[in-house]
């Protein structure tokens, strides 16, 4: 790996910066000092607000963002995308998480959906959806796990029947992120159920304002709502929305998953947490911490700041193959599994730095330490190592694939 910016990579970086500094509204400047805890993906939710001030500050960031055509960087020039290098989307990504400026557009649509439409789509719908994903219209969300089919995802039942020019679903879904304000959702069905389970698997564009679509939300231990459990009840789909073909699904949902790899956002956050922590914790939050009391704290500290520096280098190296040609297998899971282990340890050293008032959990009580960021992201923590491949299915992957050690 080359650590260092060529001369047309740095003049990338510098354009980047320019529109961090000159664009981002004031709104994101100010949040970035006033509420401390992390917010995954907080344009999605800034831009359904009924708050007028984040929704107008999520379509400034919008505009700027699309002005120079960077709202899907990753996408090809001819379907709107911004058509940069791997190298520079890890440059664009490692910006926008230094500089507290949120991704625009929808996390599922634009990372994952829009290019496996690129690729499996018919023009039909490329020219349908492509367009609106790019726009920022809606939010789009993803229906793949279900309770009896979490890690095996290949198990799952929901089915799916042919009726005409129609599917008609039936079945549930779990951990639907956002899903309570989603417009769209990526579902995966099973269209033949007496084929082999990763076979007979379709993946079907469906509205959430369909009739048939209940959803109920799930409140996670900090109490908040991200997540749902999504019910389809004869829910009928145009068969014109099946993305590949029909009982192919499941090589087409491994196109979505194989997006964004690198997780260079995550290693950039983990590093302006172990930065914030420390600032806090030696300067105005002093009397709250207890750093200067025990050795291993600070120890523990350092070795978060070794981690997020050597999550980095994780994300580097996958881009590294990106850009080269290659296509990560293995790394993927060697960096995503360190990536939600090394937060979870970023959390319970959070809590432990400031001790009995770790117990604080009013982020607006005087004496929360952060405003409590660390005790809600210490709970929030829980399905780091869950979500998204649990570190078992990881560790399973990298000793396989990358080991070359023997199954069963």
């Amino acid at each position: 790996m080359d650590w260092d910016d060529t001369a047309e990579q740095g003049r990338f970086r510098a354009e980047v910066r320019r529109l961090i500094e000159e664009d981002l509204p004031d709104f994101y400047r100010e949040r970035e000092t006033r509420d401390l805890r992390e917010d995954t993906y907080p344009w999605q939710i800034d831009s359904t607000s009924e708050d007028p001030a984040r929704r107008d500050a999520a379509n400034a960031w919008f505009d700027a963002v699309a002005s120079r055509g960077w709202v899907a960087a990753h996408w090809p020039a001819e379907y709107g995308g911004g058509g940069l290098s791997a190298m520079e989307q890890y440059i664009l990504k490692a910006e926008m998480a230094a500089g507290g400026a949120p991704p625009v557009g929808s996390n599922v649509g634009i990372s994952m959906l829009g290019p496996t439409l690129i690729v499996h789509g018919t023009e039909e719908q490329k020219r349908r959806f492509l367009p609106s994903i790019l726009r920022g219209e809606g939010v789009w969300s993803q229906g793949f796990s279900e309770p009896g089919a979490g890690s095996d995802l290949a198990s799952l039942t929901t089915r799916a029947v042919r009726d005409g020019d129609e599917y008609v679903v039936n079945g549930q879904k779990i951990w639907t992120s956002f899903g309570h304000y989603a417009s769209w959702i990526a579902l995966l069905v099973r269209t033949d159920p007496d084929a082999p389970k990763h076979r007979g698997i379709s993946l079907l564009l469906t509205s959430m304002r369909a009739p048939g679509v209940s959803v109920r939300p799930l409140i996670d231990a900090a109490w908040g709502h991200h997540i749902n459990e999504t019910f389809f009840e004869d829910v009928r789909v145009p068969a014109d929305q099946i993305v590949g073909d029909e009982n192919r699904g499941w090589y087409v949902a491994m196109t979505l998953l194989d997006n964004e790899r690198s997780n260079v956002t995550g290693a950039i956050e983990l590093r302006r947490r172990v930065g914030r922590l420390a600032a806090h914790a030696t300067g105005s939050g002093r009397k709250a911490a207890r750093l200067s009391e025990l050795d291993s704290l600070r120890q523990e500290l350092a070795e978060r700041a070794v981690e997020a520096e050597v999550m980095l280098g994780f994300s580097l190296r996958i881009v590294t193959i990106q850009s080269s040609g290659g296509v990560p297998n293995y790394e993927a899971s060697v960096a995503k599994m360190f990536g939600s282990e090394a937060g979870q340890r970023m959390d319970r050293t959070g809590t432990k730095v400031f001790g009995l008032y770790a117990n604080l959990w009013d982020p607006g009580e005087p004496l929360s330490p952060m405003e409590a960021a660390f005790t809600h992201e210490y709970v929030r923590s829980i399905p780091a190592t869950i979500g998204a491949g649990s570190s078992e299915i990881q560790r399973n992957v990298i000793a396989t694939r990358g080991l070359g050690l023997p199954r069963g």
